[in-house]
Parts: C-alpha cells; structure tokens; sequence
C-alpha cells in the first residue's frame, strides 16, 4: 500500500490474535495496522473456509451477467447488484442510488428516466474501460462461447484522490492524517483458448476446474527478492553522519519499497524505488502541455520536489488499472505559482479528467544502479530488472532478484532500513543470509461468474450459499415434561446416588433399614 507507514508488521506465520497496548508506551502506527490486518485475516479466513473460494448469498449473491448484443452500439453486459465473497473477500455489486435533489420551485417538472439500478461492463467503478481501446472491447458473437470472470484486489487510496479524507479544520498546511485501502472488483472476459478448452460447448465442471488451475496459476507469486545492506566503498567519506561500523548509511529512518514497473520477463521488466513507501504524491489542479500546476509543492524539504526528481503522472483510473506509465523528469520549478514543468507531456487521456483526481506520486531513483564503474540506462524512467546480482539503490540498501522471474505491474516488497542497527530488516537464514521473499503485494483474487454463448445467453458459473441458521421448532407442554422425564430417568441410571456422597447414600439406606 502507498501509505506513509513506519513498517509492516502482520505475519500469518506468527500465529499472533491480538494487539496488546501497554500503560506509558508509545503507540506507532505499525501496531494499529497489525491490528486491523490480524482481525481482517481471521474475518476473511473463516468466511473462505465456511464458502469456499468463492460464492455468494443464495437470496442475495451479485454479479449475475446478463450479455447485451450491441446491434446498432458496442457489446455491453449487464452485471447485477447483490453480495459476493471471493477468498473471502466481500465485493459490492450493488449500485448507489443517485439521490434525490431539493425541487427548484421556479423551474419546470421535467420527467427524467429512472436511474440504473446495475452496472454495466463499460462503466462499472473500478475497470475504467474505453471503447476506443481494441484490447477493451468484449469478444464478439463470432468468438463466443467465452467466460465472465471477477478480478478483485486492494489498493491504498490517499486524500489526493479521495480529498474528503481530509480533515479540512486542521488546515491545508497540515498533511492529511490517514489513507483506506479500497477493495477494487473488475468484471473482464477471458476467452476459452486461456483456459486451455477445446470444446465448443464445455460443461459448467469443465469450465470451473479449467478456471480454477488458470486463477491458480496467476495468482501464485512469479518473483522473488531479497535485501540487504553493505556498508559503500564511500562510507569513509563522511565518518561522522552514522555509526563508522553501519552498513546502512542514510540518515534517518526509512521504509524502502521496490515496485514493478512494467511487468513480463527480465529483459523487459523494470522497477522503481521510494524511501517513503512511495506515499510522497501531489494532487493535479491543471494540467498545461509539460506545465502541471499542483495543489501543494509539499509540506517540508523531506517531502518536496526538485529539480531531477521523476514522477509518475497518473489518476485513479490508470491506478486502478495498473498502468505503467513513463516515469518523467522535474525540469524546472515556479514555487510561487505551484507549478512544474515535466520532461515530457503525459500520455494522453491520463490526468485529464478532474473527477478522477490526476495526481504526481514521487519517486527517488535518478539512474540506474552503479555497478563496475558504469550505470545502467532508464527505460521509460524507470530501471531495468537484471537478476542473479546485488543491485544498489542508496545508502548500502540493495536488492537481489532470483533467476527466472516473472513480473507483474504493481508487484512491491518493502523494506524497513534503521539508523539505530545500521541495517534493513529483512529475514535471515541461520548462516545470516538474506532469504528470497515474495512479493508483499499485489494480492490477486479470481473468480468464474458466466460462460458467455452470445446471443444464445449465458450460463451462470456463480455459487451460492444458504443461511445456517434454522428456527427453533415448537413443542407443546406435555412434550416438554416428557423431554424432562427422560432427562432425570438418565441421569439415575448413569448417577443412581443421585449427585450425592456414597457415605450420605449408605447413611441414608441404614436409617431407612432401621425404620
């Protein structure tokens, strides 16, 4: 998540159910965040092993489709409100209702159409799906059958893109105070060929248990990383700023993370670095050619731009797409008009929008790492993944990618870097080698909603669940004495003292005999 975090502390493996608070100490925000994710691995664990990988309310469950020929427009579906659970996970499918505004008493009635109570393919929330792009566009009849499948993961959400997270009382001087994570859910198509299906009309089994090796193998991490710290062949030269003996040489504490940039195999993939877990963004007020004009320049010379910083340009749509778009360079700054001039201008269609809040996110990268003598060449701003070595970022952090990669847009492991140990935090092996870990995140969830057959309609690929709970049934007095009855006569038969002493029940039976 892009969040200005000190640390992530949550580990399944720990086996941990509570967050403690003791009397006098410091609260950090790493023990919060544990909190809040030991209590959402236990609510969404248990939701996945009561439903399953995946299903939905019987009376409730979302996400039905409903395929839409275009005719005179484009292809659509319909995707239908109600409730779905996907590892776990709760998606919405519901619409919210528009509301309704105060009448203008001095304007005319005008009838108005009922607002849509679904979405539709093109426009639900989280796709930001355009017809214009080929690679959007559904199948045509032509290619049916094919499958309807949901996409859901998680991704932070700062006040620059949701700016009513701001407190606005504590003034545009502070920073904002928190950020949200945002369960993104996607419905997209996947075409039978994907799945490895040669039959024209598969069975509803054949289709679920092709889909689920599919979603297996997408969902399983394909990269591995691994860090350290060295104390720099330079750590000399300034023997006073940190320890002599640190191998960590920064200055101050710092939450590093290593992000994917462009997805695929090594020798196309790249990466990109923050110290500040890639939470240091601007929001966009306009945009003019390479001119960006920004709501704020930062709070402090820790958290600002300058001249050489790269930036990513970018909006909740390509952020909820996962779009890896060129990373460009600060040229020049105007700190009384808020303005900065970019190396390039924007990708089209990214940022131009207000609605969907275009921002600048920082990152802290300015070449590629040095390695014997010469540096590595950017591509689209951002550096190139070379495996098998230590790869330096800054500071004696560095990084290790393991052989045979396969990367994905997004993809992150952070890493925590302290000044008081002159080190990263990172999992060792007893000989104290850093261990290959994979990525802290993107967590992608799959699921099979339709199998598309075009005009002939689709068949519903969900599962459903019904309520555990069942009334109690009824029963009369005469019932209930009988229950009683039965009860007491086994209880003698298993205690024929009755719950009392074998001494009291022996005293007992010798007055009786003396009666």
């Amino acid at each position: 998540m892009h969040a200005d975090l000190s640390r992530l502390m949550f580990r399944p493996e720990r086996h941990y159910s509570a967050v403690i608070a003791q009397q006098g100490r410091v609260q950090l925000d790493a023990d919060t965040n544990e909190q809040t994710a030991i209590q959402l691995h236990q609510a969404r664990t248990l939701a996945a092993d009561l439903i399953g990988r995946h299903g939905g309310p019987r009376d409730a469950a979302g996400f039905r489709i409903e395929y839409v020929g275009g005719r005179h427009e484009i292809d659509t579906l319909f995707i239908h409100g109600g409730r779905y659970y996907v590892d776990g996970i709760l998606c919405d499918a519901d619409r919210p209702a528009p509301g309704v505004p105060v009448p203008d008493e001095h304007a005319e009635e005008q009838e108005t159409a009922a607002p849509p109570t679904h979405w539709t393919y093109w426009d639900q929330p989280d796709a930001h799906l355009d017809p214009e792009r080929p690679g959007d566009r559904l199948p045509s009849p032509a290619q049916a059958p094919f499958v309807v499948y949901l996409k859901v993961w998680e991704r932070s959400v700062s006040a620059a893109e949701d700016p009513a997270l701001r407190e606005v009382a504590l003034g545009a001087a502070l920073p904002d105070t928190t950020a949200r994570v945002k369960i993104v859910w996607q419905v997209l198509p996947l075409s039978l060929a994907a799945l490895d299906i040669e039959d024209a009309e598969p069975s509803r089994e054949v289709v679920r248990a092709a889909f689920d090796k599919w979603a297996a193998r997408r969902s399983a991490p394909s990269a591995h990383l691994a860090a350290r710290s060295e104390r720099p062949d330079h750590a000399d030269e300034d023997p006073c700023l940190v320890k002599p003996d640190a191998r960590y040489r920064g200055p101050e504490n710092q939450l590093y993370r290593v992000e994917i940039h462009a997805g695929g195999a090594a020798k196309d993939a790249t990466f990109k670095w923050s110290r500040e877990n890639g939470s240091v963004v601007f929001p966009v007020d306009e945009l003019d050619g390479t001119w960006v004009q920004l709501a704020s320049l930062g709070h402090d010379a820790k958290l600002d731009l300058d001249v050489g910083d790269l930036v990513e340009f970018t909006d909740t749509a390509s952020a909820s797409r996962l779009e890896a778009l060129p990373l460009l360079r600060v040229e020049e700054l105007d700190l009384p008009g808020r303005r900065v001039r970019l190396s390039a201008e924007p990708e089209p269609g990214v940022g131009r929008l207000p609605h969907l809040h275009p921002f600048l996110r920082r990152w802290d990268h300015h070449e590629g790492p040095k390695r014997k003598g010469r540096t590595s060449v950017l591509k689209d701003g951002a550096m190139k993944i070379e495996e098998g070595e230590w790869l330096p970022l800054e500071d004696g952090v560095e990084v290790y990618f393991a052989k045979d990669g396969a990367y994905r847009t997004g993809d992150h492991w952070i890493i925590p870097a302290r000044t008081a140990t002159g080190s990263v935090e990172w999992p060792l092996d007893p000989a104290r080698r850093p261990l290959l870990q994979a990525p802290t995140g993107i967590a992608r969830h799959y699921a099979p909603l339709a199998l598309v057959k075009g005009e002939h309609g689709a068949v519903d690929l969900r599962l459903a669940f019904g309520p555990l709970a069942s009334s109690v049934p009824a029963a009369d007095e005469a019932a209930l004495a009988a229950e009683e009855q039965a009860r007491r006569e086994e209880q003698a038969a298993e205690d024929p003292s009755g719950g009392r002493s074998q001494t009291t029940a022996e005293a007992e039976a010798a007055a009786e005999g003396d009666e």
